[in-house]
């Protein structure tokens, strides 16, 4: 959290395997900065890839892949809607095509699967939210939203998740720590 009260995110909490025995990075997150952060999981199960994912998993538009639709929350407000996205030959059939939490989160999951993230690209635009966007998340019609596109590879460049994650532009602020050699 910044001086002025507003969220500060970073990405590095949410893209390093954290065990089972942890809880939810987000969850850590918020109460790191004395705050309560809970996620709900709305839908999850396969899907056809939209255009604006199928070029981020490396799959043809319509193709199936699989999703986690979740309404993160901040000290009980929603502060972010999240739809996470995996190839359905990593995901069919285990914790991530469900709805029930993941004990130490999905990168978690998929580390233990074989598919650990070592690369992470992300692009962030701004918007106007769509109707339903601007009631799940509770702004005005002219507030504007932050777009998050991120995609997760493999060691050899594969892409093994996907987050298009939505947030108004008004509570945020992202943080970028680059290290560089």
């Amino acid at each position: 959290m910044s001086d002025n009260g507003d969220w500060v995110s970073t990405s590095m909490p949410y893209l390093t395997p954290r065990g089972r025995a942890s809880g939810d990075a987000w969850g850590a997150e918020a109460a790191a900065a004395g705050r309560r952060g809970t996620q709900r999981i709305v839908q999850a199960g396969e899907v056809p890839a939209s255009k604006e994912l199928a070029p981020l998993l490396g799959v043809a538009e319509g193709d199936a892949v699989v999703v986690r639709r979740r309404v993160i929350e901040l000290d009980g407000e929603p502060n972010e809607l999240t739809d996470t996205y995996y190839p359905v030959e990593i995901a069919r059939g285990t914790a991530l095509a469900a709805t029930a939490k993941i004990r130490g989160g999905a990168v978690t999951l998929l580390a233990e699967l074989g598919h650990a993230g070592v690369t992470v690209r992300e692009d962030v635009t701004a918007r106007m939210p769509s109707e339903e966007e601007r009631a799940v998340l509770r702004i005005g019609p002219d507030e504007p939203v932050l777009r998050l596109a991120r995609v997760t590879l493999d060691d050899e460049g594969r892409p093994v998740q996907a987050d298009l994650m939505t947030m108004p532009a008004t509570r945020q602020r992202l943080r970028y720590e680059i290290r560089i050699g």
